[in-house]
């Protein structure tokens, strides 16, 4: 060892725990993957409420449960999206009519669930219903646009979840609720991202809360999907009727094109981003109900992972001219520039 220069003897032990870190790291993402794919028993015995199954996220959801064996009530809005439902699936799947804004629809899909799943309790809540519009340039909402979206996406899971959290809890069950990657990083204006923000924030106190009881809470937070949420027909219908109500004087700040190319804008973003791949989603959702180790968040979509979830975490200074470099300037702002 005497003969061996010093900087050998560096260069070998730099390896040797380089060597040891990477062992371990290794180490460390089997146990992970082996403890995630770790699986609940006894699924057909377990019933699942999922709201929303009109259709989207939801629809599809509930058809994938069905056929893994799950006793599925799908909660829908419309006695359309009920029968719809029950023409692709067995008759296992049982339907309820809910309206999450209305306390009375909620207490009445409560009684329906307890008198199905009885003594055993709710295994799953999937908190699924929601709607995006109205949605764009916060100066251009009225109070009650943001009720609209605030009614449904935050106070419609708050209310529905504590009303059957008896039964989760009986269960030692999952609440799994859909939150958004905009909930994250507000990307525009209205109760969209207000709401899924709330959810994020409502999900995170009620899972430390629940622990205790064995019950465990999981957030999707999904990219862009192609599902009725994200229809570009619904979406500019509202901007537009939104623009005609603005004063004048608001729409003139804007520029008279402004309108047109904030909607070009939209168009070429969700074209690029949206993914009709909706499977991504619904199997997290299926993973938070039937892993015996849920994990706390889940991120479907290639957008998600690698431009949203980056950009929430950079100072507000890059993130905002990233999100800004997206839409049109207002005229005033471009007047202004060309001042200074």
């Amino acid at each position: 060892m005497e003969n061996i220069p010093y900087g050998v003897i560096q260069i070998v032990l730099s390896n040797l725990f380089s060597s040891f870190l990477a062992a371990v790291a290794v180490a460390a993402a089997a146990v992970w993957c082996a403890r995630d794919s770790l699986k609940v028993s006894a699924i057909a015995q377990k019933w699942v409420l999922v709201t929303g199954c009109d259709s989207g996220f939801g629809h599809a959801l509930a058809q994938q449960l069905d056929r893994r064996g799950f006793r599925v009530i799908a909660a829908c809005l419309t006695e359309k999206g009920s029968s719809q439902l029950k023409n692709v699936t067995s008759s296992r799947l049982k339907t309820v009519l809910l309206n999450v804004t209305d306390s009375t629809s909620i207490e009445n899909t409560v009684e329906f669930v307890h008198a199905e799943v009885g003594e055993q309790g709710l295994w799953g809540l999937v908190n699924n219903a929601g709607r995006s519009t109205p949605i764009g340039p916060s100066e251009w909402m009225q109070l009650e646009d943001f009720k609209k979206v605030l009614d449904v996406n935050l106070i419609g899971v708050i209310e529905v979840t504590l009303r059957l959290l008896p039964l989760v809890k009986k269960a030692q069950g999952r609440v799994v609720n859909v939150a958004s990657i905009m909930g994250r990083l507000a990307l525009t204006g209205g109760g969209y991202c207000l709401s899924k923000s709330g959810v994020e924030a409502f999900s995170d106190s009620l899972r430390r809360n629940m622990k205790p009881f064995g019950v465990k809470v999981s957030i999707i937070e999904p990219g862009f999907f192609k599902t009725g949420v994200t229809s570009l027909d619904l979406i500019e219908t509202d901007l537009q009727r939104l623009w005609n109500q603005l004063p004048a004087e608001v729409r003139n700040s804007y520029g008279a094109a402004y309108l047109e190319k904030y909607l070009e804008a939209q168009r070429f973003s969700m074209n690029i981003l949206c993914s009709a791949d909706i499977s991504k989603v619904t199997g997290c959702m299926e993973h938070a109900l039937t892993a015996r180790h849920p994990r706390t968040r889940y991120s479907p979509g290639w957008d998600a992972k690698l431009i949203w979830i980056p950009l929430s975490y950079l100072p507000s200074f890059l993130s905002d001219f990233a999100i800004n470099a997206l839409l049109p300037v207002p005229e005033d702002n471009r007047q202004c520039a060309s001042c200074t």
